[in-house]
């Protein structure tokens, strides 16, 4: 039999090293403050799982445009290059400023944008040409304000293309550091007043966010409540299994009610025999399957300390239509709007989108504690038995008459 070769190891460091190394990351690991806030960091790629599934592509690479250095120079980008040389000189014509100031305010920072992005997405790129990329792609705030004021065919930019740019500004691979936009902004003309809602560049007191994205999260959730309808003790005794679909939730005598609020919204009320679900309004277009996707890749992030909200409102809406008629009982109470083709397409989007998710059961963990406690009262039981037995028109009259006829 022949001798099993040694394994062989190359440039291992030597013994006390590799002790030292394990030392300093517990030392490391014991001194970060448990209450400290983290600093969000980086822009950066997706994880690798979620690269994994092929079917994700469609929510994480551009359509249309890249912005930033993650996504620079591939040839499907091309056209979108010469639209944003477009966009970059109307800027600066619209600016106080002159090309060479505004380009050398950026060379002079490149070294803290640089830091920006984790070190994989800048490392083939000198500051030479990550300066250029930036200030190109920087003047991305003339499209928001041609957005804002509807000035696109001045610049003989297409509707369609205006579209599918808007849909690449929320790309987390797609980012551009918010110092950069914010410092452009106070050099150009074009601002971010009168911006949509979504797209607002502002956090109301807030810390600076580090992108759009991070912005457009802020802008969804209520920010004054981190955890909103929890309870620990409620999360331990109770799983996800007490979610049910609207039609059961329905047949127990729980009733759907739309309000406009933050996504993180959600509330349960008893009322007299019957109860409240409360759910926050949402419309269901083209773009949110892709902004819901990205918004939790960017909870994902191992720099970003987050309690998983917008992860834990997909889990929990994903688990109340499984099917087209649910989205069609959401559509009938006033919750979601759909322009997104069939209820069918709605439900599949949502199912797609809440696979592999890891929630926090600390949200909504009153709200589902508060559903599972209706689902085991007499009355709700009374609602499920009359739903099975006698929903039908000719229920009723064939159980009086089987009763008679036992008479």
């Amino acid at each position: 039999m022949p001798r099993r070769r040694a394994v062989q190891y190359k440039s291992l460091p030597s013994l006390e090293e590799m002790f030292k190394m394990v030392m300093e990351a517990g030392e490391n690991a014991n001194n970060r403050s448990p209450t400290a806030t983290p600093k969000i960091e980086t822009i950066q790629k997706f994880a690798f799982l979620q690269r994994e599934n092929k079917g994700f592509k469609k929510y994480y690479e551009p359509r249309a445009v890249s912005l930033g250095p993650i996504h620079y120079g591939k040839p499907k980008y091309q056209l979108a290059e010469k639209y944003k040389l477009i966009l970059a000189s109307e800027f600066i014509k619209n600016s106080s400023k002159v090309i060479d100031e505004l380009y050398k305010k950026i060379e002079d920072n490149i070294k803290e944008l640089r830091e920006c992005y984790e070190e994989e997405a800048t490392k083939d790129y000198l500051d030479k040409a990550l300066t250029w990329i930036l200030f190109v792609d920087g003047c991305i705030l003339q499209y928001i304000y041609c957005a804002t004021t509807n000035k696109f065919k001045d610049l003989n930019i297409k509707n369609d293309c205006a579209a599918l740019g808007q849909q690449d500004l929320f790309l987390l691979e797609n980012q551009l550091p918010y110092r950069l936009l914010k410092r452009k902004q106070e050099r150009g003309k074009p601002s971010f007043n009168g911006i949509p809602h979504e797209q607002r560049l502002s956090m109301d007191g807030e810390s600076e966010p580090i992108h759009l994205l991070h912005l457009l999260r802020t802008t969804l959730l209520d920010n004054l409540k981190k955890v909103n309808n929890s309870n620990p003790n409620n999360s331990k005794k109770q799983d996800w299994q007490s979610y049910r679909n609207v039609k059961d939730l329905k047949n127990a005598g729980i009733w759907l009610k739309p309000k406009t609020t933050f996504l993180n919204d959600i509330c349960y009320n008893p009322s007299c025999f019957i109860g409240y679900l409360s759910l926050p309004k949402i419309s269901v277009d083209n773009s949110k399957g892709q902004k819901f996707f990205n918004l939790m890749a960017f909870e994902m992030c191992p720099d970003f300390d987050s309690n998983f909200e917008i992860t834990s409102y997909i889990c929990f809406l994903n688990s109340l239509m499984n099917h087209a008629d649910h989205v069609m009982e959401l559509r009938k109470a006033g919750i979601l709007h759909k322009v997104l083709g069939s209820d069918q397409a709605v439900a599949k989007l949502f199912n797609e989108l809440g696979t592999n998710l890891i929630p926090n059961l600390n949200i909504y963990s009153d709200v589902r504690a508060d559903i599972h406690k209706h689902h085991r009262t007499l009355l709700s039981r009374l609602f499920q038995f009359y739903h099975d037995y006698f929903n039908r028109p000719w229920s009723v009259p064939a159980f009086f008459g089987i009763l008679l006829e036992l008479v």
